[in-house]
């Protein structure tokens, strides 16, 4: 309970530009939220799966593949996804390489966590023995640029300025998931914890929704806020890559961002990546 005796629903979310434009009317009281008190705490999408593992949040923002192990704990709220539609995670290194020299030469790659949607992706794409090493999401690009990985599988903010730091696109497995589905890449997600009852659920569902919306109808005002999280990013960059992960589809999944989900898990599970089938269930 907080302080004025309302419940405490704690959220956790990235520290990245679009998180931070999706939550804002939710931090900084644009809604009523009756007895509900809403608590953000920010850690890198990682972090989350982690906790989201031990059940430690109300709500997270957490990878898809994360959910394909907490679906009994966690429900997904259809509202909240992060979805790379022809475009998503990067591998990058310092020399021109093609995707054909990378099965070929099998670099041990910088990945952001083995429960990210991009380490998930990267195994459907390379193999799910491809060698790996695991390092901070915003520490790949200068882990490549110092020569201790000769490949680095970019998320976040990242994805707009490699080229800037004289890095090279060995593949886009946004639009290599496309060629392979005819379907957009669903990265992240928002989950609810099952035991808050199926009213809180659905309120806290509600209420998210209307945070993105808010967001969305309000944008220069929650574009500011969110430049706070870009990490020094150009503000026209920033706009850009909220307009990549804050949109139609993040309002909710709707009928092809199901399908995604569901396609992703299915062929993670049938390349025995997963413990098993998911039972993808959306609310709201």
């Amino acid at each position: 309970m907080s302080t004025d005796g309302r419940r405490t629903i704690r959220v956790g979310h990235s520290p990245d530009s679009d998180d931070a434009f999706m939550f804002y009317a939710l931090a900084h009281d644009k809604l009523d939220t009756g007895d509900l008190h809403f608590v953000h705490q920010l850690e890198d999408i990682e972090t989350l799966n982690r906790r989201a593992l031990n059940g430690e949040l109300e709500v997270s923002a957490v990878s898809i593949h994360a959910y394909a192990h907490l679906a009994d704990t966690y429900a997904l709220l259809a509202s909240g996804s992060s979805m790379g539609d022809r475009y998503g995670p990067k591998l990058i290194a310092r020399e021109p390489m093609t995707l054909d020299d990378l099965r070929a030469r099998k670099p041990t790659i910088a990945v952001p966590g083995t429960l990210t949607t991009a380490y998930l992706t990267l195994q459907l794409c390379l193999g799910k023995d491809v060698p790996v090493t695991v390092v901070p999401f915003d520490q790949i690009i200068p882990t490549v640029l110092e020569g201790k990985a000769d490949v680095g599988l970019i998320i976040h903010e990242g994805q707009l300025y490699y080229p800037d730091q004289g890095l090279h696109q060995i593949v886009d497995l946004g639009e290599w998931w496309f060629q392979e589905t005819g379907l957009p890449l669903p990265l992240g997600g928002n989950v609810v914890r099952r035991d808050l009852g199926q009213e809180t659920v659905e309120r806290i569902a509600r209420l998210l929704k209307q945070s993105i919306q808010y967001a969305l109808d309000h944008r220069q005002e929650a574009l500011d806020y969110a430049l706070t999280y870009a990490r020094g990013l150009d503000p026209n960059l920033a706009d850009r890559f909220v307009g990549m992960y804050v949109n139609d589809w993040t309002v909710d999944y709707g009928d092809r961002g199901r399908e995604a989900v569901r396609t992703l898990l299915r062929r993670a599970e049938a390349a025995q990546l997963l413990p098993g089938p998911v039972d993808v269930q959306f609310v709201g």
